[in-house]
C-alpha cells in the first residue's frame, strides 16, 4: 500500500478500548443492562459514540438525553454497578495485532502512554503486566477531573512525558477521544475498530484496522 505519511514523533499516546483491547461489547452489555434496571434503553450508538468518557458523565448524560433527572448520589451508585456487572462479564481480548505492535514500538525507542476513561482498577483488570508496563505515562478516568472530549487527559499525558504536542502522536477509536486529542493539540489517527468512519471525521487520517495503519504510516524517532 501506499505510504501517506512517515511521522517523526517521541512518543505514541494509545486509547485503550478499541485500540488495544477489544472489550467495548462488554461494556456495551453492562450498560445496557444497569441502565435497563432504571428503565432506559440505550442504543450501540449511545454507548460507543462516549467511549472515553468519564463513567459518571457517561451515567448523567445518558439520562439526560433519556428525559430523567438523576442526583450525584444515584450516578455514583449505577456507575457502581456498572463496574461491578462489567467485573463479571468481561473477557479478556485484543485487537488483532496491538501486543505485537506495542512491543515494536517500545523496542524501537518510543515513549508510549495510555490515556483511557476506564478507571485504573479496571485497567489493571484488563491488561497483563507485561502490556501495563510498556506504557511510561497512564491516565485513566480516575486520574482526571474533565474526561474525554475535555483535553485534560491528553495535557496531562503531556506533561508527564515531558514533551510537546508536536512531538506526538494519539491513535484513537472514538469521537470524544478524537476531539479530547485534537484540543490538546496532537495529531490523531483514528481506526474503524467501534464506529463507521463518518463519526471519526476530525482525526487526521482514518483507518479500517490497525493493519492499514501500520501499512500506511511509518513511525519514526523525532531526534533532538
Amino acid at each position: 500500500m501506499t505510504m501517506l505519511k512517515q511521522l517523526k514523533i517521541k512518543a505514541v499516546i494509545f486509547d485503550m478500548d478499541g485500540v488495544i483491547t477489544n472489550t467495548m461489547p462488554d461494556h456495551f452489555k453492562a450498560w445496557k443492562e444497569i441502565l435497563r434496571r432504571e428503565g432506559l434503553f440505550v442504543t450501540h450508538l449511545d454507548i460507543y459514540s462516549r467511549e472515553g468518557q468519564r463513567g459518571i458523565n457517561s451515567v448523567q448524560e445518558l439520562f439526560k438525553v433519556c428525559g430523567k433527572d438523576i442526583n450525584s448520589a444515584k450516578a455514583q451508585k449505577i456507575l457502581k454497578e456498572k463496574e461491578k456487572y462489567f467485573k463479571k462479564i468481561v473477557k479478556r481480548r485484543f485487537v488483532r495485532g496491538a501486543r505485537t505492535f506495542l512491543k515494536r514500538l517500545d523496542q524501537s525507542g518510543f515513549h508510549l502512554a495510555l490515556v483511557t476513561g476506564t478507571a485504573r482498577h479496571e485497567v489493571h483488570k484488563i491488561l497483563p503486566r507485561s502490556l501495563y508496563n510498556l506504557f511510561s505515562v497512564i491516565i485513566t478516568g480516575s486520574d482526571v477531573q474533565n474526561g474525554k472530549p475535555h483535553p485534560e487527559p491528553f495535557l496531562k499525558a503531556l506533561e508527564k512525558l515531558k514533551i510537546n504536542p508536536s512531538e506526538a502522536i494519539v491513535i484513537e477509536n472514538a469521537p470524544f477521544g478524537i476531539r479530547s486529542a485534537k484540543r490538546a493539540g496532537l495529531r490523531c489517527l483514528a481506526l474503524q475498530t467501534s464506529l463507521p468512519g463518518e463519526y471519526l471525521k476530525e482525526a487526521d487520517f482514518v483507518f479500517s484496522s490497525l493493519k492499514e495503519l501500520k501499512a500506511k504510516i511509518i513511525f519514526k524517532i523525532k531526534k533532538d
